[in-house]
C-alpha cells in the first residue's frame, strides 16, 4: 500500500467520524427546536390565554361590584371590555386543544362562565340586587371563584405538561451534546493511533535507512535496512541497493 493512501486513509476515517458527529449533533438540535416551537405552539399559548382569562374574570369582578354600588356606566363598560377580553382569550384555549381530556375542562370553563354571566348581565342598579352584599356573595362570588378556580385547572395542565416536555428537551440536549463530545474524544484517541502508525510505516523506516546509510559508509557495513512495509520506502532500500551495487561493480572494472 503508497504511504500517500495510508495517510490519506487516516485522514479520511479522521473526517467521516466528524461528519458523522456533527450530522447527529445537527439532527439533534433540529428536533430540539421542532420541540420548543411545539411547546410554545401548544402549551404556552394555552398558559398566556388562560392568565388573560383569569385577568379578565378578575375585571368582570370588579365591574359587578361598581354596579353593586350604584355605578352603573362605569360597572357596564368594564363588563363589556372584560367579557370581550375573555371571551377572546376562551377562543385561542378552545382552539388549541393538545392535551388529554384538555376538551372536558374547556367544557367546564364555558359551562361555569355562562353561569357566571347569567348573574350579572340583568340589571343590577335600580333592583334588589344594587347595595346588596349578601347576593354578591351567594350568587356572584361563588360563581367567580368556581370559574377562576377551572380556568387554574386547564393552566395547571398544561403548566405539567410543559415541565414534562422541557424535561425531554433537557435530555434532547445531552443527546446533542454527546455525539460532539464522542466524536472530540475519538478524534484525540485516533491522532494518537495516527501519530503511532505513521511513526510505525514512515518515521521508523526512515531512520531504518539513514542509520543502515551510514552504516555503509562510516563502517563499510552491508546495507539492509531490513524494511518490512511494501511501499515506496522498500522501494528505496532496493534501489539505493542496486545503487551500491553498480557502485561496486564500477569500482571492481
Amino acid at each position: 500500500m503508497k504511504i500517500k493512501f495510508k495517510i490519506l486513509t487516516g485522514f479520511l476515517l479522521l473526517i467521516i467520524m466528524l461528519l458523522i458527529a456533527g450530522a447527529m449533533s445537527i439532527y439533534e438540535f433540529s428536533r430540539i427546536g421542532k420541540s420548543v416551537r411545539a411547546l410554545i405552539d401548544d402549551n404556552y399559548k394555552t398558559i398566556e390565554a388562560s392568565k388573560t382569562m383569569i385577568e379578565a374574570l378578575e375585571r368582570e369582578d370588579s365591574g359587578i361590584l361598581l354596579l353593586i354600588s350604584g355605578k352603573w356606566k362605569e360597572g357596564r363598560q368594564i363588563l363589556q371590555s372584560a367579557d370581550s377580553l375573555f371571551l377572546s382569550a376562551f377562543d385561542i384555549a378552545k382552539n388549541n386543544l393538545t392535551e388529554k381530556d384538555e376538551d372536558m375542562y374547556i367544557e367546564k370553563i364555558e359551562t361555569s362562565y355562562l353561569i357566571f354571566k347569567n348573574k350579572w348581565e340583568p340589571p343590577i342598579v335600580g333592583t334588589s340586587k344594587e347595595n346588596s352584599v349578601n347576593w354578591y356573595f351567594t350568587e356572584v362570588h361563588i360563581n367567580f371563584i368556581k370559574v377562576k378556580s377551572e380556568i387554574n385547572a386547564l393552566m395547571t395542565l398544561n403548566q405539567d405538561s410543559m415541565y414534562l416536555e422541557a424535561s425531554e428537551l433537557k435530555e434532547q440536549a445531552h443527546r446533542a451534546i454527546m455525539p460532539g463530545i464522542v466524536a472530540i474524544v475519538s478524534a484525540l484517541i485516533f491522532l494518537v493511533m495516527f501519530n503511532f502508525f505513521i511513526g510505525l510505516i514512515l518515521v521508523r523506516p526512515i531512520k531504518k535507512l539513514i542509520n543502515s546509510v551510514k552504516g555503509y559508509y562510516l563502517h563499510s557495513q552491508n546495507f539492509d535496512a531490513e524494511i518490512s512495509n511494501h511501499d515506496e520506502l522498500k522501494e528505496l532500500e532496493i534501489e539505493i541497493q542496486n545503487l551500491i551495487s553498480r557502485i561496486h561493480q564500477k569500482n571492481e572494472k
